[in-house]
């Protein structure tokens, strides 16, 4: 050691560890998109972080025929109507595998054609005059796009027709159980589908709250995978998928919690929806919706996913089936259905409103960490919390040290929760009960949360009595 003389400064880690802000209701949707129409595409099976609409259409590109193109029914719903941001969009439609093979002729009106069809991919597009004379692009002829989507020749002659052949995206093509669950390629051993649920951390640093998928989660495989990824996300976070019981087949209300029941719509990390709503000529699965009321709430509580989504607005003036057909349920209809375990909508009072607090594990499981959304929500959120925070003492001495850090800066944290109502109370303690000396020789400690996020007062009563004590006022 060297020598010393005079004053010498050193430090010591801080010990009370500041909490990483996670973000509780980011959606990771799931679906197909016209990426052959964007102006800058996103590849396929690849996770896409967007904060606004415009980043949304320039990667994925847009269609109003949300049918074949089911991101794009997210992407109006989240980024124009709810107004909330990011989402990470992972879209399965390859134009490179989904697509066939198309020849027509083109009949030119002052030099001018167009392919009615959106889903042309232009740059397969080889253009032939009647004799089979090959075209050069930008030379004999110029194509773009118009606004719906359809190709638009201008041959730079004299051409009255073209003769056009091409490919074009076949939305069909795409199925629920292989491309949205998706899996590893074998070939390429990259993850696909709904597999890329984990690949959302190691890209962005984002932990996936909410998983969507619009005109494919009411398939009971594309469910069940879905609240499988939101059980273990890399292993170690959780999330909730928003899940759709189909309108096409199941139209009468009391229909739905059969059909949840038979098709096993019943994790606890579920949420189970019906029927779709509609705004204007538009009409939404209503996980897609209920997936901005609750990004829209936590939005409005410090992104505390304390308060429940029911009872708040959706971007709706109607309730419907698939067809269109109207959907009117009243008060008890509507309870019936969240006595299920199902979310809906209600047009009660104060416009259309998303009505339920059940997960679709309710009823057959009533515990109120599983059976209630925003409950489930908080423990979800306070344990991706602590992972987050306290992953960089992994591998630190298990000495009284760390063991104090982790205590007084988890209970410094839910005294706060408390203070503010977040939570009812809650602390954190290291029994010595749950820390056999044989796991302490091996590495490994536990810490016990007790915590208690407060329920949705789904039911307020008053008493009303005739109290004839109040006549003697007539003698006053």
């Amino acid at each position: 050691m060297s020598y010393k003389h005079g004053i010498y400064i050193s430090e010591v880690a801080t010990s009370i560890v500041p909490p990483v802000r996670v973000s509780a209701g980011l959606p990771v949707v799931f679906g197909t998109a016209p990426v052959h129409l964007a102006a800058d595409p996103a590849e396929v099976n690849k996770p896409v972080l967007c904060y606004t609409y415009g980043e949304a259409v320039s990667q994925l590109g847009y269609h109003a025929d949300w049918g074949k193109y089911t991101l794009c029914e997210f992407i109006k719903s989240h980024f124009a109507l709810f107004k909330m941001a990011p989402v990470v969009f992972v879209n399965v439609l390859d134009p490179a595998v989904h697509k066939k093979e198309v020849n027509q002729t083109i009949t030119l009106t002052n030099s001018v054609g167009t392919i009615k069809s959106s889903e042309v991919i232009i740059t397969s597009l080889v253009v032939k005059k009647q004799d089979g004379t090959k075209l050069t692009a930008g030379t004999n002829y110029h194509s773009a796009y118009d606004d719906n989507g359809y190709v638009v020749l201008t041959s730079t002659g004299n051409d009255t027709e073209f003769v056009c052949t091409y490919s074009e995206v076949d939305p069909g093509l795409v199925t629920g159980s292989a491309d949205i669950v998706g899996g590893i390629d074998n070939s390429t051993g990259k993850q696909e589908g709904l597999e890329l649920v984990d690949a959302v951390f190691p890209y962005f640093r984002l932990v996936p709250g909410l998983i969507v998928a619009p005109g494919w989660s009411h398939d009971p495989t594309v469910s069940a995978v879905m609240a499988a990824k939101a059980e273990s996300i890399n292993g170690i976070f959780k999330a909730l998928a928003l899940t759709d019981i189909p309108t096409s087949t199941v139209k009468k209300y009391t229909d739905v919690p059969n059909w949840k029941n038979q098709n096993n719509y019943t994790s606890t990390r579920q949420v189970a929806c019906w029927p779709k709503v509609k705004l204007g000529g538009d009409i939404y699965h209503l996980s897609t919706q209920a997936a901005g009321v609750l990004c829209k709430t936590d939005s409005e509580n410090n992104d505390v996913p304390y308060v429940s989504p029911s009872n708040h607005n959706l971007q709706a003036n109607g309730a419907c089936l698939a067809d269109g057909t109207e959907v009117y349920l009243d008060l008890q209809q509507a309870n019936y259905l969240n006595g299920e375990g199902i979310v809906t909508a209600l047009n009660f009072i104060g416009g259309w409103k998303l009505w339920g607090n059940r997960t679709a594990a309710y009823p057959a499981n009533t515990d109120p960490k599983d059976a209630f959304i925003p409950i489930r929500r908080m423990f979800d959120w306070h344990g991706n919390t602590f992972i987050q925070t306290y992953w960089q003492k992994v591998d630190a001495p298990t000495n009284r040290r760390l063991i104090d850090t982790v205590i007084d800066s988890e209970n410094i944290r839910l005294n706060g929760f408390t203070a503010r109502e977040y939570i009812l109370g809650g602390r954190v303690e290291f029994l010595k009960e749950e820390n056999p000396v044989t796991d302490l020789m091996d590495g490994i400690i536990r810490f016990h949360t007790y915590m208690t996020p407060p329920s949705p007062a789904r039911e307020i009563s008053n008493t009303l009595e005739y109290d004839i004590s109040y006549l003697k006022t007539l003698f006053s």
